[in-house]
């Protein structure tokens, strides 16, 4: 089903592209750099975020063919408006050395098991605790905000080597993160044939 685009929102676009060059990012990472800072009114987020577009175009096909997406915080799962997404955080509790947000992350992954996209807008132990686990993500999309532990955390998250959104300062939050994700369920997705595809080619 196509998304009917409001007239603002257009407006709020075109006012973005006069004023920030977005046509040399691939059209994924375009796609999400855009969304993000129309979420933010945050240019900068252009220079701050960093992901891999080969990343983001098997997370895209995995989102399209029904992968589950899991949240840190009731938040995130508001702003996600096209899909069902699991957070966990209302069932988990604080112990000694882990924070609530962390056990709901385990409760998470309990849950969906590997190859879900996981989107962290809130508390960078949620992060933490994701690359603790053997979680095979197909995309994490980690920009907790906050001083304390959020850009380690997500330093952290590249260092691991997973596919990732990510951004290198202390900024992010709920309605960034989702509109990451929101990105990728916007952006039209076309299954691959190869045999078309060679077709096309020759």
């Amino acid at each position: 089903m196509n998304r009917v685009v409001h007239p603002i929102e257009e407006e709020s676009y075109r006012r973005l592209r006069a004023r920030l060059d977005t046509s040399h990012f691939p059209p994924l990472t375009r796609a999400v750099v855009e969304r993000v800072i129309h979420s933010a009114a945050d240019l900068d987020y252009a220079t701050d975020l960093i992901m891999d577009e080969e990343a983001l175009e098997k997370a895209h096909a995995a989102l399209h063919s029904g992968a589950p997406v899991v949240v840190d915080v009731e938040m995130v799962a508001a702003g996600i408006t096209r899909r069902e997404t699991v957070c966990r955080l209302r069932d988990a509790v604080a112990g000694p050395g882990l924070t609530r947000s962390a056990h709901a992350i385990r409760l998470a992954y309990e849950q969906v098991g590997p190859g879900a996209l996981w989107v962290i807008g809130n508390a960078p132990t949620a992060l933490e605790e994701l690359l603790t686990l053997d979680a095979s993500p197909v995309l994490v999309i980690g920009l907790p905000v906050g001083f304390v532990g959020a850009v380690e955390s997500k330093a952290a998250l590249r260092e691991s080597g997973l596919p990732a959104v990510s951004n290198v300062s202390e900024k992010g939050g709920s309605a960034v993160a989702s509109a990451a994700l929101n990105a990728l369920l916007y952006h039209p997705y076309h299954p691959y044939h190869p045999a078309s595809h060679t077709e096309e080619k020759s």
